[in-house]
């Protein structure tokens, strides 16, 4: 039977690269990618330096730090009159002072501003800090 084609790995016998150029090309751990923005070592040292920005610093943050959110007097208002009670209680919420009570209300929630608790206060209603 007539050959006729060599097998490749005959035609590389006797070189060190086998055609793939230097030699580290070939040894079987990728092209370095998944650097992220950063690259390279040479290219990482510029974005440090002309945009760093692109580099997020999210630090350490306690496993028991609870995060309240924020609600306002205007949206505690609008809550109450669909409700139609004027008791209502705010778990990890902190009361901002942006609007105004009509009528007395009874408010417990989690933190309150000064102002806020003053606009409560003088609406004839009750800040109940839990």
């Amino acid at each position: 039977m007539v050959v006729r084609h060599d097998k490749r790995k005959r035609k590389y016998f006797g070189t060190r690269r086998w055609g793939v150029g230097n030699i580290k090309n070939a040894r079987g751990k990728g092209g370095k990618g998944g650097a992220g923005k950063a690259g390279r070592k040479h290219k990482f040292t510029y974005i440090t330096a002309k945009h760093p920005e692109l580099i997020k610093s999210v630090g350490f943050v306690p496993w028991n730090r609870k995060r309240m959110k924020e609600i306002t007097i205007k949206e505690i208002e609008r809550r109450l009159a669909s409700s139609g009670t004027r008791e209502i209680t705010l778990r990890s919420f902190k009361v901002l002072s942006n609007g105004s009570l009509s009528s007395a209300a009874k408010i417990s929630a989690s933190g309150f501003t000064k102002t806020a608790e003053e606009k409560i206060k003088q609406s004839g209603g009750e800040a109940i800090k839990i």
